[in-house]
């Protein structure tokens, strides 16, 4: 990168900006800059260099736009939520329950706080509902990141700042929509209205099982992974080669390992054939510790002592240390098919609203689709939980309040969330990637 910026704005002059990477979501604050990357406390965003790289995920200066904070305008009368008068104004009424401690629950829950003060939130989690940012997974140990590092606060740190009743390590097992109820390993909740923020988990497809792979898809799950890495060098076999797992690879190798890749496909990132990213990733890992096994499928997976043994359907064995499943990701069922929410590759939803299709439940993250449109990436999320909080702050008022708000019924309280290509950042450090 070229020599980082010095220059600095009075907070007199023009107010402080926020600017929003498209590929992961991280907020670049100007009056905070980016101390680590050489950009000094107040570096204006019009000053960065053109080469700064966004400390994240890596995408360029290119990559952002401005961002305004969700303050829902349109909305600012909405102080009756503060009164009695709110049917959610007292601790003992059911409020808001919100089913996962990701980046949406946790987004959510930030911009509902600034709007209802006094709703009741109750949060439940299957994990701790630790506050950390999950881009960083597949590229820790390039950034020479401890696995405790990663650590950004933990759930009960944030459910205290928050006001929120955490419900850690808690499953949520079924929906009763005519009770409004929430059924959970530690007692059923009521809820005035229901979130589902539980997001997708990795497909484990046969030969494939969980108890002889490792899913890295949270952040406790990598922390366990790295203390079974240990301090020794090891085999690791890496099922799936697209952006998951060639990130994946890619950081292991970095760190030491032996990495064996394998994929139904000819090449890497097969999924974005228009950027023919494959063949140059695989140039870049010529010097790396990295076997790619393409145009072969598993045919089997056996413990063998302390190791692992893959076998393909033509033959060919391998065997690992450990063994990491990369095969994309589905969103839960349980609590959707229990409710009988609508279903078109994930839960299904209304874009103005990001209601299901039955009443009082919502959802976000994803674990959603608009149009049976699904967008796993983390910069929709924001997006998504500024119309959502809208759209459960308006549910609480009165009828006739609802409408003043809404300024008609015809005309919606914030801007209904559109899925909209995005940027993918492939943080493969040896060749970083953008895929559109």
């Amino acid at each position: 990168m070229s020599a980082m910026s010095t220059t600095t704005v009075s907070p007199l002059d023009a107010a402080w900006q926020l600017y929003i990477c498209h590929a992961c979501g991280y907020i670049y604050n100007e009056q905070e800059g980016d101390p680590d990357s050489g950009l000094l406390a107040g570096t204006r965003f019009a000053d960065i260099p053109h080469d700064w790289e966004c400390p994240l995920c890596g995408v360029v200066k290119s990559d952002f736009e401005l961002y305004v904070p969700p303050e829902l305008s349109a909305l600012k009368t909405a102080s009756a939520c503060n009164t009695a008068t709110h049917p959610s104004a007292t601790r003992s009424a059911p409020g808001i329950v919100v089913v996962g401690a990701g980046k949406a629950g946790w987004q959510l829950i930030q911009n509902l706080r600034a709007q209802l003060p006094n709703t009741p939130i109750t949060l439940v989690t299957a994990c701790a509902g630790d506050v950390y940012d999950k881009p960083l997974l597949s590229v820790a140990m390039a950034k020479q990141i401890r696995p405790e590092a990663l650590l950004k606060e933990t759930g009960a740190s944030a459910a205290a700042r928050w006001q929120v009743r955490l419900l850690a390590h808690t499953q949520a097992l079924h929906i009763c929509t005519q009770s409004q109820t929430l059924r959970t390993t530690h007692g059923p909740l009521r809820y005035a209205s229901l979130v589902l923020a539980h997001g997708a988990e990795a497909a484990l497809p046969a030969p494939l099982r969980a108890e002889l792979c490792w899913r890295i898809n949270h952040l406790q799950a990598y922390q366990r992974f790295q203390a079974a890495l240990g301090t020794a060098p090891q085999h690791v076999a890496i099922v799936g080669a697209g952006l998951i797992g060639s990130e994946l690879a890619n950081d292991l190798a970095l760190g030491g390992h032996r990495v064996t890749l394998i994929d139904a496909q000819d090449r890497p990132l097969a999924r974005w054939p228009a950027d023919l990213a494959g063949a140059p990733l695989l140039a870049a890992w010529s010097g790396l510790p990295i076997h790619f096994m393409g145009e072969v499928k598993l045919q089997d997976l056996q413990r063998q002592g302390d190791q692992y043994r893959l076998t393909t359907c033509d033959g060919q064995e391998v065997l690992a240390d450990q063994v990491i499943a990369a095969t994309g990701l589905v969103t839960p069922t349980r609590l959707a098919h229990s409710a009988e929410l609508d279903w078109d590759n994930g839960i299904a939803v209304d874009a103005a609203t990001l209601q299901t299709s039955v009443p009082h439940i919502y959802a976000l993250g994803d674990c959603i689709s608009v149009h049976g449109q699904s967008s796993r990436f983390i910069e929709p999320i924001l997006r998504q939980a500024q119309t959502l909080t809208a759209a459960l702050v308006c549910t609480g008022l009165p009828d006739s309040q609802r409408d003043a708000q809404r300024g008609g019924a015809s005309t919606p309280m914030a801007p209904p969330y559109a899925v909209r290509d995005a940027v993918v950042r492939v943080k493969t450090t040896s060749l970083p990637l953008s895929l559109h």
